[in-house]
């Protein structure tokens, strides 16, 4: 948000997302993911040992991993500072000069402060295993923290925007460093006997051995996806990475705090239940239902509420009011698949658990080539409609098979032009089929156990009612100020929500109100 009101949607703006999207390499192959699938499972096993014996060897093999990924990260790092020239040059090849000179030197500044990123997960693991939830989710809050302040302070200075780039790829080398010292301390309370080791010969050790390789494979094509999407992105229009960029920090924003919330508490518990199919089945419905009352109210606002709520959050500075029409449309195209996004998270731990890591690997793997193929065939559709006084207009002759001339897709005072569109809604269809898919495989090693049921089930008409209010609010109150529109629209819509899903027995509805004392 604070980005896009110093640097609106331009090409210093798509120069940072890129270069965060690069380094982020780093972490997300090495990262949550990966140690999820593999360290973990076997983790929890050993640290939940009554014997002297066992936690003695789970400390072992706590301090080896945290060793192991050390040494392993900073081999990466320094080769990712050295070679960050043919780097960026490879996943952006028809990035133009400017923008590519200056995502160049913001790799750089930002690669190093992301690999304590990868050993913040790691603490991560140990403190979710040890059920201490709080700070893992809390100490994010500083890797934001630090981009927003040193930002803002460039901004309030008359930096240029490159500057002002610059220092918030400072922010996000200062805020991995601070995200990973504040988790240390907890990791060393709940796990006292971790030290720095490398006991390799030790058994667990070569069995997170053995899960690590297909794991990192797999979340290697989760990392291809998101770089396919910057490729596909910059032969688009300018503007299109950063509009991207925007839409998904709000995307992935439900799936963060609820999806990857309930997925990281419920992991080291599958793994200990790993033998008992009812009792996993009965965890994964309860998380199912957990996330998809939450996460399926953000799909409906962000669909017909989103233009308010983008206006609220970032329209600012120079975001202008076509960028928050580029953005909410961005946004409400990736929505359709948030459900099915958030909801295979928990399909994909319920195989962690069950020690596969290569079939959601290739799952995700197919996902990635539906979503890049049908992605770049909507992309040349949409890239013939652009936005004008926002509203959508039509631009260019459809069906188009041919990317834009490069002079049209440079210039910034041209109408937005809305490929990103398309590169959203191909995620979207991906993101269901890769759900339906992994839904398939959990069962058929959950045996002689109840079919879980479809993450929306009973909360349609909660939903359908939560459109009604919020989307006819933001309709009708459309020319007021968003600062009292979206409050409004999404407050009401979400009091609509509750109140029928409680009304229709949803268990999640029920907890909410009881938590805030307004039912016994």
């Amino acid at each position: 948000m604070v980005l896009a009101f110093c640097l609106g949607v331009g090409i210093a703006a798509d120069a940072f997302k890129a270069a965060l999207q690069i380094p982020g390499l780093l972490q997300n192959v090495l990262g949550e993911g990966v140690l999820s699938a593999s360290f973990v499972p076997v983790y929890a096993e050993l640290a939940d040992g009554k014997s002297e014996e066992e936690q003695r060897r789970a400390d072992a093999v706590a301090g080896t991993i945290a060793s192991l990924l050390a040494l392993l990260t900073a081999v990466i790092v320094f080769i990712g500072i050295v070679a960050a020239r043919p780097l960026t040059r490879l996943v952006l090849p028809f990035v133009a000069d400017e923008a590519f000179e200056l995502t160049v030197s913001l790799v750089r500044i930002m690669w190093a402060g992301l690999g304590f990123i990868v050993l913040s997960a790691w603490c991560l693991g140990v403190l979710n295993t040890h059920r201490r939830f709080f700070l893992s989710y809390v100490a994010p809050v500083l890797w934001n923290a630090a981009q927003v302040v040193l930002a803002l302070v460039a901004w309030a200075r008359g930096w240029s925007d490159a500057d002002i780039a610059r220092a918030a790829a400072w922010g996000v080398a200062l805020g991995g460093l601070l995200q990973f010292l504040v988790q240390v301390p907890a990791v060393l309370r709940v796990a006292p006997g971790i030290r720095p080791a490398f006991q390799t010969h030790l058994q667990e050790v070569r069995e997170v051995g053995r899960r690590f390789t297909p794991a990192v494979l797999g979340r290697g094509v989760v990392q291809v996806s998101a770089f396919l999407d910057l490729f596909l992105a910059g032969l688009l229009a300018a503007g299109a990475i950063s509009g991207l960029s925007i839409a998904q920090i709000l995307y992935l924003l439900p799936i963060g705090v609820f999806a990857m919330s309930v997925a990281a508490a419920d992991l080291p518990e599958l793994s200990r239940e790993q033998h008992d199919p009812p009792a996993v089945a009965a965890r994964i419905r309860t998380g199912q239902e957990r996330v998809a009352f939450y996460v399926l109210f953000c799909a409906v606002m962000y669909i017909v509420a989103g233009r308010q709520i983008v206006a609220f959050l970032f329209q600012w500075g120079d975001f202008t009011a076509d960028d928050t029409t580029f953005v909410w449309l961005i946004l409400a195209a990736y929505s359709l698949g948030l459900v099915a996004s958030a909801v295979s998270r928990l399909y994909q731990n319920a195989c962690f658990a069950h020690g596969d890591v290569s079939g959601p690997a290739r799952l995700a793997a197919l996902r990635v080539a539906i979503a890049a193929v049908l992605g770049f065939v909507l992309m040349l559709q949409f890239e013939r409609f652009g936005i004008v006084d926002e509203q959508v207009e039509r631009l260019g002759s459809i069906p188009a098979w041919e990317l834009l001339p490069e002079d049209v897709r440079a210039d910034e005072s041209a109408p937005q032009r809305l490929g990103a569109v398309g590169l959203a809604l191909g995620s979207a269809v991906a993101a269901w089929i890769e759900y339906w898919l992994l839904g398939r495989r959990v069962r058929g090693f959950l045996v002689r156990t109840r079919k879980p049921p479809s993450p929306v089930a009973g909360l349609v008409g909660a939903a359908l009612a939560a459109a009604v209010v919020g989307g006819g609010l933001s309709w009708l109150l459309w020319e007021q100020p968003t600062l009292v529109v979206a409050p409004l629209a999404v407050g009401l819509a979400g009091a609509t929500y509750v109140v029928v899903a409680y009304r229709r027995g949803a268990h999640s509805a029920i907890d909410l109100l009881r938590t805030v004392h307004l039912v016994d």
